[in-house]
């Protein structure tokens, strides 16, 4: 029987209208059509301090990093729609990875929540480049956690005029370059999967 594969799917962005969060949920709609389980979540929903080393001293890692922490080791792969802040990872996105990656023991046993996870990379901005100087910098940080992070990537440019009244891309183009990328991550989390 074949195994389907757990994706965890969220936007690096919670303003309403986000084009990340746009583009997370055309993400989510063709993993979906792929065969992939997915769970879909708002950053939103996990409140984190920005990261001080004195706080975590003091109280430890924050129960919602933890929760987050957990949430992604129950899943084979992520896939993160990120925006573009001054060329680089918006605060948000950077502070909740810097957390889950500090997340070590859960009740004793070794626990690092990213390694060994696969994950697909989707960018968008409002602009022509599309978010595609975040989204470099976002693939060396999740390889630094060691993530496996997939070659194809969706990079939305025009984000104002790239989505039509129900949600979807406009251009068949970025259609293709999705169904790519959540083809690919769920092929290589089908294949990490059955490695472990």
């Amino acid at each position: 029987m074949a195994v389907i594969p757990k994706i965890l799917v969220f936007a690096g962005s919670m303003r309403s209208g986000a084009f990340s969060g746009k583009t997370a949920d055309v993400a989510q709609k063709e993993l979906a059509m792929q065969g992939a389980e997915v769970t879909r979540i708002s950053l939103a929903d996990y409140p984190l301090p920005i990261l001080d080393e004195d706080l975590e001293k003091e109280k430890g890692v924050p129960d919602n990093a933890v929760k987050l922490g957990r949430l992604i080791a129950a899943h084979d792969g992520l896939l993160i729609a990120t925006p573009e802040y001054n060329g680089s990872i918006p605060p948000l996105l950077k502070n909740t990875i810097d957390w889950v990656s500090r997340v070590r023991t859960e009740n004793g046993p070794a626990f690092r929540p990213f390694v060994g996870k696969v994950a697909g990379l989707c960018s968008s901005s409002n602009g022509h480049f599309a978010g595609i100087r975040c989204i470099n910098h976002l693939r060396a940080v999740l390889v630094r956690c060691q993530l496996e992070v997939v070659t194809p990537e969706c990079s939305v440019p025009d984000g104002g005029s790239a989505f039509d009244a129900d949600g979807n891309f406009r251009d068949e183009r970025l259609n293709k370059s999705m169904e790519h990328l959540c083809r690919t991550l769920i092929e290589t989390s089908h294949m990490l999967s059955t490695r472990a």
